[in-house]
């Protein structure tokens, strides 16, 4: 019976209204007000996250940085019933930081600190399965160095590797019958992974295509547990210790095109495969091997769209728009309330103004989350939500 309760103790958390699944991709408020239609298109700084080819885009130096808030609401609605159960708002502000420097007219170099992996989660304290998902927070932080190569007239090509800080703390409720116990979770690791990109012109002027792959980083966290309010009868068992798991994070291939009919219309369209397919289960091994227990996942590759429009008002102001479309990984058998999900449609807006050298960038999206069913045994159900990005990124830059 204990065994089965601690092996929904999962290092995970929701993904709130960012990226389905524990994607994050909020990572320029310009990208925000474009959907993320970005492989092709951001030819800034902030390239660093979205195509390492396009840090090319620098004139001779640019610094941007910036944060974000969100406000989720991810919805559960049991089976049978008209009881619906929502996570109380949880603001998560990551922030994103980059710098650039051109080399030379064929080379660049850069420094990114971002956060493409990211979630938080607080189920109320009366949420019916509190056992499987109550509190719970996820950051991976990469610091990019990248370099990029004029390799042709047409072509560029770039480079990077990511060192990653890894964080995660969690608290889950126990149930034994007659009353009820907390155990919290705090753990941290580092990790490597590395990316690459390009960028081809196609017609000089008018179309651009841009490509990317970021590589499946694979980390181990490790960190202590914590149980309190244990009953007597269990307190040997349940007893303070040490635990770690082995997450592979997914990596991501994307293509995106850049279509610009005017000197001051732009259009950009991406499409990006996420390799969620690596993430099959999920384990915590405890320091007592008796209550490690696997929780299966089976989630699924998945691809996600996206279009962005940017119109220059004037030469130093500029209206954008966007949407996306971002479909869940996680079979209907397997979707749980430690990492509820849904397919995401996005709308997005944003305005951007620059008086050389700064520059300001504002990006708001609203996230609606579609009805998911999830036929998970003991928890059948739908979720279903929606959520409000706004973005701030200031830049510096010199020519």
């Amino acid at each position: 019976m204990m065994k089965k309760t601690l092996s929904i103790l999962t290092l995970l958390a929701a993904g709130t209204v960012h990226a389905a699944g524990f994607s994050f991709d909020t990572h320029s408020a310009r990208a925000t007000s474009l959907g993320f239609a970005t492989v092709a298109s951001m030819q800034d700084s902030s390239a660093i996250a979205y195509n390492a080819a396009n840090i090319l885009g620098v004139e001779k130096l640019d610094i941007t940085a910036g944060d974000l808030i969100t406000f989720p609401r991810i919805n559960f609605t049991a089976e049978g019933t008209d009881r619906t159960q929502a996570f109380d708002t949880l603001l998560a502000p990551p922030p994103h930081a980059f710098a650039v420097y051109r080399l030379n007219e064929k080379m660049a170099i850069g420094l990114g600190l971002f956060v493409p992996f990211a979630a938080g989660s607080k189920w109320p304290d009366d949420f019916d399965y509190r056992t499987r998902g109550y509190k719970a927070q996820l950051a991976t932080y990469h610091l990019n160095p990248t370099f990029a190569y004029q390799a042709h007239p047409r072509l560029r090509v770039g480079v990077g590797v990511s060192v990653i800080r890894g964080t995660v703390s969690i608290e889950r409720k126990l149930n034994f019958v007659s009353s009820e116990g907390t155990v919290e979770l705090g753990a941290g690791t580092w990790g490597l992974a590395y990316n690459a990109g390009i960028q081809l012109t196609i017609l000089d002027k008018l179309l651009h295509f841009g490509g990317q792959f970021r590589s499946p980083s694979t980390l181990t966290f490790k960190g202590d547990v914590d149980f309190k309010d244990i009953p007597p009868a269990f307190q040997t068992q349940l007893k303070d210790q040490s635990a770690q798991s082995t997450v592979q994070f997914p990596g991501s291939a994307s293509a995106g095109l850049l279509f610009t009919p005017s000197e001051r219309l732009s259009f950009a369209f991406d499409a990006k495969l996420m390799l969620w397919s690596t993430f099959e289960e999920f384990t915590i091994e405890f320091e007592d091997p008796s209550i490690t227990s696997p929780l299966p996942k089976f989630w699924e590759n998945t691809w996600n769209f996206h279009l962005g429009a940017e119109f220059k008002v004037t030469e130093n102001f500029q209206v954008r728009l966007g949407t996306a479309y971002d479909r869940a990984p996680s079979p209907e058998s397997t979707l749980s309330p430690d990492l509820p999900d849904a397919d995401r449609y996005r709308l997005a807006a944003g305005l951007g103004y620059s008086i050389n050298p700064v520059r300001v960038d504002l990006g708001y999206q609203y996230v609606f989350l579609g009805k998911t069913k999830s036929t998970l045994p003991g928890i059948t159900g739908n979720y279903d939500g929606n959520g409000h990005i706004f973005g701030l990124t200031l830049g510096y830059s010199l020519k």
